[in-house]
């Protein structure tokens, strides 16, 4: 599936520029552009995924200026799982982080503990393959459907929602899948 910057698309074929700012969606054409690539970066893809086609830099530009981020320059991103719409995580991405993850494909959010980038996977191999990205109706939420290698959770989850109350106890929901000592050589 091939994604850009659009409008959703009414019956009947027409674009609907009232419904709010624009979103990453799906695309029955590719767009006449070869992609952008990020020096250095990965855009590696699993073989039964479509490769990615960045947007044009006029898509990602009205995409980014659709951004309502707060003081800080975030905005909120929840990563949901293609197929199930399982919800795996909660993260921050800035600009940078959202235009890096339009021209890759990869997951890109921003970490406030360490101040920058946070490049899903790099250290873990736990990657997130963007499958789609929309934005909230005040601009400052994300929605970003992602393609999960492995487990999203630090704790070695699935989910980062894996804890709930259970006969009024907090229980784990999920077990764990993998080591996160493998994962991040003994940090989380």
């Amino acid at each position: 599936m091939v994604l850009a910057v659009g409008h959703p698309v009414l019956e009947g074929g027409a674009r609907d520029a009232g419904a709010g700012p624009p979103y990453i969606g799906p695309m029955a054409t590719p767009p006449n552009h070869a992609p952008d690539h990020v020096p250095g970066r990965s855009t590696d893809r699993p073989a039964d995924l479509a490769p990615w086609h960045a947007p044009t830099p006029e898509a990602r530009a009205r995409f980014l200026a659709a951004l309502r981020p707060d003081a800080n320059g975030l905005v909120a991103a929840i990563a949901q799982a293609e197929g199930t719409g399982e919800v795996l995580m909660l993260a921050w991405m800035n600009a940078e982080a959202v235009e890096e993850t339009l021209l890759t494909g990869r997951v890109t959010y921003y970490s406030r503990s360490r101040r920058k980038l946070w490049r899903k996977g790099e250290t873990s191999g736990q990657v997130q393959h963007l499958i789609d990205l929309r934005l909230d109706c005040d601009g400052d939420a994300l929605l970003v459907t992602v393609r999960q290698d492995g487990v999203a959770c630090h704790t070695g989850r699935r989910s980062c929602f894996s804890w709930g109350l259970r006969d009024g106890e907090v229980a784990p929901l999920e077990p764990v899948l993998a080591d996160p000592a493998g994962l991040y050589g003994g940090g989380g």
